[in-house]
């Protein structure tokens, strides 16, 4: 990407972080972000709700509401039916009422596999973006839904699990992040950075973020909540390559203690969809977030554990 110095840009790819920010006044800034991808469930409804939730996360995740958004599709219209791309459709204009924005056009082409996704735009105050930079070491560090949807996801595909065992991960996925980002507003600088978990895995956003903010991790293996029946299905072989590929990249900054069982290896590197955010919050006031997150209904306000001033990006998995 070219380099950018105009002071209106806020945040740009350099960063990686979630979503660009365009400062419009000194009170208002647009946030936006752009995501897609294939199938990852049989019913297209609830394809169409996971890739709409999957694309708003990304504001969310800056702190920021989102406004409106623009539907991207690649559809095989000699091989699929146009009703399924209604339905996905459907299940995306559902999750973009319930996240109050607006699908106001979009773009469509003749694809030999389906994808759907969307151009989010939503707003933040330019002094109340939340990015991968600020974290500090001692910062709580708490997530707020449960890992495995790769691993399940995979599972459907092998015949190793039904669509009854993916309907937690469905429910997780198509949950929207906005009561994470309410949470994280409500307790104001005590959030000092934040993500939102996908393809990088858990332990991929997290890097990201230590590079970005300068430190270094530790996390509990124990307390990083777990989708029903992903640890069995890890331990089957249930494993996606987008996993494999993150764990390859990350294994000189990862290091696991003794203890921690090969199929939690795997799930702390598995890449997510729709996954929760994770939050770097002063560790005095990490209950108070907590809190937040649970009368938000978050699926779940795990913390999971804490930056450290160690060298920056790498990660101690306890």
């Amino acid at each position: 990407m070219p380099p950018i110095s105009d002071p209106r840009i806020l945040v740009d790819a350099s960063t990686r972080d979630d979503a660009a920010v365009y400062q419009l006044t000194p009170d208002r800034a647009i946030v936006a972000t752009v995501d897609f991808f294939t199938p990852i469930v049989d019913d297209a409804y609830d394809f169409g709700r996971i890739a709409a939730a999957n694309a708003f996360s990304d504001v969310y995740a800056m702190g920021g509401t989102p406004l409106l958004a623009l539907n991207l599709v690649g559809w095989p219209r000699d091989t699929l039916p146009y009703e399924l791309l209604g339905d996905v459709l459907r299940g995306g204009a559902d999750i973009a009422k319930e996240a109050g924005a607006f699908i106001l056009g979009g773009h469509s082409v003749d694809d030999p596999e389906p994808k759907y996704g969307m151009v989010a735009i939503g707003e933040v105050h330019p002094d109340r973006i939340t990015t991968l930079a600020g974290g500090r070491a001692g910062d709580a560090l708490v997530l707020t839904k449960p890992i495995g949807t790769g691993v399940l996801s995979t599972a459907l595909k092998r015949d190793l699990a039904s669509a009854a065992d993916l309907a937690p991960a469905v429910k997780s996925m198509t949950t929207l992040n906005a009561g994470g980002a309410r949470a994280m507003r409500s307790v104001g600088d005590a959030v000092h950075a934040a993500t939102d978990v996908t393809g990088f895995g858990l332990l991929g956003h997290l890097n990201n973020m230590l590079q970005a903010s300068g430190v270094s991790a530790e996390i509990d293996a124990a307390s990083v909540p777990l989708l029903p029946r992903a640890l069995e299905l890890a331990e089957r072989g249930a494993i996606p390559g987008g996993t494999k590929r993150n764990r390859e990249s990350l294994a000189p900054q990862v290091t696991f203690a003794d203890g921690v069982p090969e199929p939690v290896r795997v799930l702390l590197f598995d890449a997510q969809t729709s996954g929760g955010l994770l939050i770097a919050a002063d560790a005095s006031r990490a209950g108070a977030l907590i809190s937040a997150l649970e009368r938000d209904g978050t699926p779940v306000a795990a913390r999971i554990g804490r930056l450290t001033s160690g060298v920056p990006g790498t990660i101690a998995v306890k």
